[in-house]
């Protein structure tokens, strides 16, 4: 895909009309391979986050679950979870429960990130985040946090997304 396209499926995500994340997960959730393929949608919009392989398992109003299998393509050199694919992990779950809360009028972009690695993630590591529910488009910065866990329930990693919410370009 060509930076020209890409380019369109980010700017559908941020600026299409009503909640593009809601109506397509919504759309697609109940679905054979819905999930997978929502996960795949994102991918797409934001080619880096795609390249954890990550799927959105359950989302809805201020949550997102997500997983993310341990494969080589996400491993360092101790053979556990890269601390980048964690971080990725965390920015995928915490934007997704925030984009999915949004109202129809608003968009955000993560100000900054903070992490802390807790433990060697081995295994499936899921993301969870409970993100605040955005009500109005309004300028404003919210804290999102996002906790990943191993397969054993382990916390592994911590994060905190900075972001800010404002309303979308007119048309």
């Amino acid at each position: 895909m060509g930076a020209l396209e890409t380019g369109k499926y980010v700017s559908l995500l941020v600026e299409g009309r009503g909640n593009v994340i809601r109506r397509a997960w919504d759309t697609l959730e109940g679905l054979p391979g819905g999930k997978r393929l929502f996960s795949e949608f994102v991918g797409r919009a934001a080619t880096y986050t795609g390249t954890i392989g990550a799927v959105v398992i359950e989302l809805r109003q201020g949550f997102a679950r997500v997983e993310m299998r341990d494969r080589a393509g996400v491993r360092n050199h101790l053979s556990c979870v890269h601390a980048i694919a964690l971080a990725n992990l965390a920015e995928l779950t915490g934007n997704i429960a925030m984009g999915y809360s949004l109202p129809d009028d608003a968009r955000f972009i993560v100000a900054g990130l903070s992490i802390e690695y807790l433990k060697k993630a081995r295994g499936t590591i899921t993301g969870e985040c409970h993100a605040p529910i955005v009500s109005r488009s309004t300028r404003e910065e919210y804290p999102v946090e996002v906790v990943m866990r191993d397969v054993a329930g382990d916390v592994v990693a911590r994060a905190t997304l900075r972001t800010l919410v404002g309303p979308k370009r007119a048309p």
